[in-house]
């Protein structure tokens, strides 16, 4: 009878390890050789590419304040003297009101500046190894519930480890290599850059000081010299090497710094930058670079790596274990990620994966965001190119926003900080772009940003496409965010001093930019803009022109509608600029209301114009059902009826942040079954770009879990993830609905920590698609309505105050 119990313990055991997907964990049964499968890591300033090789491991470094460029002027003309672009508006709205929609495209050619900077590559560091033939065994990984990576191999018997963080509270990166053989280890670090840079060793420090190029073309921009630099300017770099080590010996050259015969090191790597503000020349007013990775490394250097390493951890996991998600049981196998991908993309079940990805996601935003000023971009703060795609710079039309729909809901409020701090940086070059381009007070954003605050419609002056240059609802949409923060989190404080003057701005340049329509007979003439642009959509007129440039667009007064409202919520709350108000709601009452077209489709034109392409990535005339909250199935249902049918209409094949955000529009329409239809797509398992994207092989997820576009863009993780969430929980001022959109194939599981409107923290059960158990916990105190498919319940809590409820 023992050895038949032994026997089922075993086979127990064994059925453990073999059908225990993991939730945190990304492992390979190889190193990276593409960008695509490596592992990152980052503290919120410092990145990390971390790609495991044996003989030699590479690594990318990234300092999220290492920009091409400079302070922008806002004040822009390229044939100098006094910014005058605005004076060309009045012969747009003319073309327009005469139906000239191809001479008001020509004309918004005199309505754009320059292009945005760039995102800069720091560096890459080699660790390469004496000692890497016929290795076996070899394992890597990314913990995502510790942020720390870790690579495993075995040669002749001698198992070799490496262990890699980035630690926010020391501000280092530390790799820990150890050999089970005493000696076993001898390695140099050696680094290059595609900056303009200097190498030497003191001190047993390998040393790096560079500089970024004042300029980088966008690399859809053809150009003779698309990079320059100029010694004298732009953003200053350094970055500082070190090795503690237990025995052996430290070896150096003029440009490596390694160790000879060691059986345990620790490689403390200290970054530094001279950014000092949007605002600061970085050559001549930065911060002292130098002295910065000096005191970093200096300090770190000074503890133990179990010091770093618990401090380390207390510091991420305050954030990523605040929110824990059960999809119930599994039958997935043990696979690594990248053979996980395949296996998911032929339709086989892996809860866990779903659960991953989600959990990712968070892992992204905290290891990207964490620097006041600089919001994770395109591609977080993880790039090894010049020239990357599309600059990785902040793309204001729906990147940069959908970077941050995760924010709140998923518990990492403290990670929306930096793109709130952002936003008032741009409200002030935005304050010169609303009066030099516009001609009107407040501020305004256009299509592209960057670490400069850059807020200018782009084009290079002329040479850009309406249809993506010309869009000027950046402020009215990022504005939105300030109310987000304040919504869940119920911090006055923040409403009062950070939020509302900025919020004001925005919603004075929307106030001054609406016009009254052209139907001069009609008494009840409404508001709209113009000129007017769909985010990189195209129309077709009756007569067959396709072009860009209308009055009235869906978009423009969606954003505007959203701003409004909250703007005027703001200004109730605070009991503060009453006339201002009044205002608001008189134009708010105006505007061109929604328009449902001949198909059904919400129309995204002021006419009910045919798509130049139907299934076209852009839905942003949807904005207000998703991400804005003024359209809903029990609000508007027959607006909302109307966003199904576009959604419909262009269907579900699209990549990236777009299918991100088709799958949060489906949530807010309680259909939680096309939602995870859309969301298992997103998971497509799509092969590493390698040398160049392959834009033919569509979008999905790469080997490391990033997003596929392609290129890789980290919004589509960011959107995916926020999705999980607007799937489980939904909420308003007033009321929260709890499982709205729950596919059946999640029929039964648990959410701990996500967050409400209203300044609440859910935790949730539920079985047979059912709620079982709830627990709601309040931020500030207030009142809100439950509401499940079965029962309502009106609540109130105090400060702080949690209450269990058996549904």
């Amino acid at each position: 009878m023992f050895k038949i119990h032994l026997k089922i313990l075993v086979l127990l055991i064994f059925s453990c390890e073999t059908f225990a997907q993991s939730r945190n964990t990304l492992w390979y049964k190889q190193a990276a050789q593409y960008f695509e499968e490596s592992l990152v890591l980052g503290n919120g300033k410092l990145g990390a590419t971390i790609f495991g090789g044996v003989e030699s491991d590479k690594i990318h470094l990234n300092d999220a304040t290492l920009w091409s460029g400079e302070p922008v002027n806002a004040l822009m003309n390229p044939t100098g003297g006094e910014p005058h672009a605005y004076k060309n508006i009045p012969a747009i709205r003319e073309a327009l009101k005469n139906e000239n929609y191809k001479l008001a495209d020509k004309l918004q050619h005199k309505l754009q500046g320059k292009f945005s900077e760039s995102y800069a590559p720091l560096g890459t560091m080699f660790i390469n190894h004496a000692n890497s033939a016929n290795y076996t065994n070899y394992y890597r990984e990314l913990d995502i519930s510790k942020a720390i990576s870790k690579v495993t191999y075995e040669i002749n018997g001698v198992k070799y480890t490496r262990e890699y963080f980035v630690s926010h509270p020391d501000q280092i990166m530390a790799v820990k290599l150890t050999s089970s053989k005493k000696g076993g280890l001898t390695f140099d670090v050696k680094f290059n850059s595609l900056l303009k840079y200097k190498i030497s060793t003191s001190k047993q420090t390998l040393q790096i000081n560079g500089y970024a190029p004042i300029h980088a073309e966008p690399n859809y921009r053809k150009s003779d010299n698309p990079v320059i630099f100029d010694e004298t300017k732009g953003t200053r770099f350094t970055t500082l090497t070190k090795i503690k080590n237990t025995d052996g010996t430290i070896t150096s050259t003029d440009s490596t710094l390694g160790v000879k015969g060691a059986t345990e090191a620790i490689i403390y790597v200290s970054i530094a930058t001279s950014f000092n503000g949007f605002d600061k020349n970085p050559a001549i007013q930065g911060l002292n670079n130098q002295a910065n990775a000096s005191i970093n490394l200096t300090k770190a250097f000074g503890k133990t790596f179990a010091q770093i390493k618990q401090a380390h951890l207390l510091d991420y996991q305050k954030f990523f274990n605040r929110v824990n998600l059960d999809l119930g049981k599994t039958a997935a196998p043990n696979l690594p990620t990248d053979e996980r991908l395949r296996r998911y993309a032929k339709g086989e079940e892996d809860k866990n994966l779903e659960i991953l990805y989600f959990q990712y996601g968070r892992y992204l935003l905290i290891s990207s965001s964490r620097t006041m000023g600089v919001p994770a971009n395109l591609q977080g703060i993880w790039n090894p190119y010049m020239r990357p795609p599309w600059s990785s710079n902040y793309t204001t039309n729906i990147n940069a926003e959908e970077n941050y729909w995760l924010a709140e809901n998923t518990n990492l409020s403290e990670m929306h900080a930096p793109l709130l701090s952002f936003i008032k940086n741009l409200a002030v070059t935005g304050k010169i772009t609303a009066k030099t381009f516009y001609g009107i007070n407040g501020w305004a954003v256009a299509h592209n940003s960057d670490i400069w605050a850059m807020s200018n419609p782009v084009g290079d002056f002329g040479q850009g496409d309406p249809g993506w240059a010309n869009w000027n609802m950046g402020g009215a949409w990022l504005s939105t965010h300030l109310w987000e923060h304040y919504i869940f989190t119920k911090d006055q404080n923040f409403l009062k001093n950070e939020a509302y003057p900025l919020m004001q701005g925005a919603a004075q340049f929307c106030l001054e930019w609406l016009v009254e329509d052209k139907n001069e007979a009609s008494p009840d003439r409404k508001l709209i803009t113009s000129p007017s642009t769909s985010p990189e959509n195209i129309y077709i007129t009756p007569d067959g022109y396709k072009g860009a440039t209308m009055y009235g667009g869906t978009a423009d007064l969606a954003m505007i509608r959203e701003c409004f409202e909250q703007t005027i919520k703001a200004s109730k709350i605070l009991n503060t600029d009453a006339e201002f108000r009044v205002k608001l709601e008189t134009a708010l009452a105006k505007l061109y209301p929604y328009q449902i077209g001949k198909k059904g489709n919400l129309q995204e034109w002021y006419y009910d114009w045919e798509d130049a392409e139907p299934q076209h990535r852009h839905q942003s005339h949807l904005f207000g059902l998703f991400p804005g909250n003024h359209i809903s199935p029990l609000k508007t249902p027959t607006l909302a009826d109307a966003c199904r049918k576009t959604l419909e209409i262009k269907g579900d094949e699209t990549t990236g942040w777009s299918k991100g955000w088709r799958i949060n529009l489906w949530a807010r329409l309680w259909d939680g079954n096309h939602a995870y239809k859309m969301y298992r797509e997103l998971l497509h398992y799509v092969e590493p770009d390698g040398v160049k994207t392959n834009y033919a092989r569509g979008g999905g997820t790469y080997p490391n879990l990033f997003d596929a576009h392609p290129p890789f863009q980290i919004d589509g993780n960011f959107g995916g993830a926020a999705a999980v969430a607007e799937m489980l929980l939904q909420s308003d001022v007033n009321e929260i609905r709890l499982l709205p959109a729950l596919p059946d194939v999640w029929e039964s599981g648990s959410v701990k920590g996500i967050c409400a409107r209203g300044g609440f923290e859910v935790s949730m059960e539920w079985s047979g698609k059912t709620l079982k158990k709830l627990i709601i916990s309040s931020k500030k105190g207030g009142k809100t309505t439950l509401i499940s498919v079965n029962k309502t319940k009106m609540i109130s809590l105090a400060a702080g105050q949690k209450m269990v409820i058996v549904w």
